[in-house]
């Protein structure tokens, strides 16, 4: 069994990520999944949040995804997501801003309720807030990592492109 996987991330805006990791973490639905070459094969959606991919010991590549689906083969991962960023690409006061607006809704949402008037959307209110929260999680452990000194990300937004044999 090879120590690595080989992994794909688009979105509607193209390409986000091709090459070979060791561990991919993704945020389903059901809960993370943590992927390791020779996983069995899998078929799911994915919700707002981070997905790691830890290329060596001592580097990992975070990206924030607004869902999608996530597609597993012993040796290959594919993700489409619906929208994704790298984390150094996250724009802190905007997702700070997001996450205000979003449980100001879902408060509002929640009120309506309540008090019998309809309306208001509050699943929506609720995945604003999720997609807002993951943003903000996603930037403060990229933060946190560069004040430690530990800040291994990967900037560039495909890295290895190199063939990958099934």
């Amino acid at each position: 069994m090879a120590n690595t996987i080989y992994v794909d991330i688009v979105s509607a805006e193209g390409a986000i990520f091709a090459g070979s990791a060791r561990m991919v973490v993704v945020p389903a639905v059901m809960g993370e999944i943590g992927i390791l070459p020779g996983h069995s094969s899998l078929l799911t959606k994915l919700k707002p949040g981070k997905v790691r991919i830890e290329l060596s010991e001592e580097e990992e590549l975070p990206v924030y995804i607004l869902g999608g689906l996530l597609e597993i083969q012993p040796s290959v991962v594919t993700i489409l997501a619906d929208t994704a960023l790298r984390a150094d690409a996250i724009d802190g006061v905007a997702a700070a801003e997001a996450k205000k607006r979003a449980e100001k809704n879902k408060r509002n949402s929640e009120k309506a309720i309540q008090q019998g008037m309809f309306g208001f959307d509050y699943a929506k209110a609720k995945q604003e807030l999720a997609q807002a929260v993951a943003q903000i999680q996603t930037l403060e452990e990229l933060q946190k990592r560069s004040r430690k000194g530990t800040n291994r990300f990967r900037s560039n937004s495909v890295s290895d492109k190199a063939e990958h044999k099934q």
